[in-house]
């Protein structure tokens, strides 16, 4: 009887210890596609877990551990908005953060502000997350969707050609891209012509028969969105066919290593593109990061890692400012924030809730058999957005 006392004493106590643990750590959840896009969800989560351990080693948040709770979704937004429910419910998270997908995103953006839950959209690239859709409570990390688009427009301006063919995924981010290349691109060079868009399925994608009605258009330039397994697969059939011959193509993401460094010998040569050139990142907190990821996770880093690790800096910067984790404080300290990261500091717009992270524009190149960003610029998105007025139309009323 003695024994059973000493067992059920020693079970209470280290419930107890847990429980204890539990409140003392600050909770994050975080949501992704952890098996279905594994290749992209894996940096990211590792530059996450590189951003813990530097912000728990100075210390944590308010004095305390701060503790991503990770779920995967399976890529599913009913699954997600499950999952968050009982992250905030259950186990005691403050916020939400994650997904890559942005029908996902948006399903959570929409769940979070029906619920009041603070959401930091780390990597969705819908553009709807923070304009048509737009919420008090959904704020978003990556660079803007618009902005990336504005960038290869305006390269593709300065050139002499008129008739452009788009190929995108047909969801809200493809969607989303195409019209922003358009808009932008028509605003600089008002006589330009979009003669066919191509909508694969995502992931879904027949490249022989998108390959052949691009041709069949026969445009001067392409505009392409396609990426992972769908880039790969379309690079590989318009090479093969001559689709690349003779035009230029302007690749939004291609040139992050997500998606150029599969392609090995096949990536494609002279495209503009955006991406993530960590190869080439000069002397700073850029090539800090670089070393730290690589000295980590003995990988190197992928724009998913980066993404990763700016949630953690931004989520550990907003609880900071905001001296506690309710809410409303969250909520009051958000707009206006400012972030050192590793590509210098970033804010995040009272107006519409994205943050000034930039992005790398450059050319895409063979380097030792494998694809690399060349002639690159790193790009302040200012300069890109629609005016605060226009955002203001878009964004539903609060």
């Amino acid at each position: 009887m003695k024994t059973v006392k000493t067992l059920v004493a020693a079970a209470a106590l280290a419930i107890s210890a847990t429980a204890a643990h539990a409140a003392d750590t600050i909770k994050i959840g975080e949501i992704n596609h952890y098996k279905r896009l594994a290749a992209f969800a894996e940096p990211y989560k590792k530059g996450i877990e590189l951003g813990l351990k530097e912000v728990n080693a100075s210390g944590g948040v308010l004095g305390k551990p701060l503790e991503f709770i990770f779920r995967d979704d399976q890529g599913k937004p009913g699954e997600a908005i499950k999952i968050a429910e009982e992250l905030m419910t259950r186990d005691g998270a403050v916020m939400l953060t994650g997904t890559i997908l942005s029908n996902v995103g948006l399903a959570i953006s929409s769940f979070a502000a029906e619920k009041g839950y603070v959401y930091l959209a780390a990597e969705p690239l819908a553009d709807a997350l923070v304009w048509s859709a737009g919420n008090p409570y959904t704020f978003r990390l990556r660079t803007s969707t618009f902005v990336q688009a504005a960038m290869l427009a305006e390269a593709a301006a300065k050139t002499d050609a008129l008739k452009y063919a788009t190929i995108a995924p047909n969801y809200a981010y493809g969607k989303d891209a195409v019209e922003a290349f358009k808009v932008n691109l028509k605003k600089l060079k008002p006589e330009v012509e979009f003669v066919t868009e191509q909508w694969p399925a995502l992931f879904k994608i027949d490249a022989g028969a998108e390959v052949q009605a691009i041709e069949a258009a026969k445009p001067d330039a392409i505009y392409n969105v396609t990426f992972g397994p769908d880039l790969a697969k379309f690079v590989r059939e318009g090479t093969t066919r001559g689709l690349f011959d003779d035009r230029n193509v302007y690749g939004l993401l291609t040139g992050e290593p997500e998606y150029l460094e599969p392609l090995g010998e096949e990536a494609p040569e002279g495209w503009v593109v955006t991406g993530y050139p960590w190869y080439d990142i000069p002397a700073g907190p850029g090539l800090d990061f670089v070393k730290a990821y690589e000295a980590e996770t003995g990988e190197t880093p992928k724009i998913g890692s980066l993404v990763g690790y700016m949630t953690v800096q931004s989520i550990a910067a907003l609880i900071t400012k905001a001296g506690s984790t309710e809410t409303s404080a969250l909520l009051g300290a958000f707009p206006g924030l400012k972030v050192e990261t590793p590509l210098g500091e970033i804010s995040y717009r009272d107006v519409d809730h994205q943050s000034t992270m930039g992005a790398f524009i450059g050319t895409t190149a063979l380097k030792d058999g494998a694809g690399v960003m060349v002639d690159w610029t790193y790009k302040d998105p200012e300069a890109y957005m629609p005016s605060d007025e226009e955002i203001k139309s878009m964004r539903p009323a609060e």
